[in-house]
């Protein structure tokens, strides 16, 4: 297992009581963030255990995906790996079912710069 699916159980077992809706808790890179190192993956830590059906996605700003390969969904968190990102602005747009099936969504950017 690595080091961010370990951080996504870590957060899981201190998760809040259970809630009707999942909100995002922590996302990494945040919102707002500006890099000035290309992350490989982005990790959404949510308020409330998943559904296999949440989805994140990560777009340049032509619109286009950069994920590179299969987004993970475990416990709590939404792991997505990425391509090799050059500078410029992401959107993340998620999607989030919990185990109860109330859905939420929401949407941030995030810059990298040389």
């Amino acid at each position: 297992m690595n080091s961010r699916v370990l951080a996504c159980l870590a957060l899981a077992s201190v998760a809040a009581p259970v809630s009707a809706h999942a909100f995002l808790d922590h996302a990494n890179p945040g919102a707002g963030a500006v890099l000035h190192v290309a992350p490989k993956s982005v990790m959404l830590a949510f308020s409330d255990d998943l559904e296999a059906d949440s989805s994140v996605q990560i777009v340049d700003e032509s619109g286009r995906s950069v994920a590179a390969g299969r987004t993970t969904v475990s416990a709590n968190c939404i792991m997505a790996p990425l391509r090799a990102l050059g500078p410029g602005k992401y959107r993340v747009v998620w999607h989030a079912v919990s185990m109860d099936d109330h859905r939420t969504q929401g949407a941030y950017e995030f810059a990298i710069r040389p």
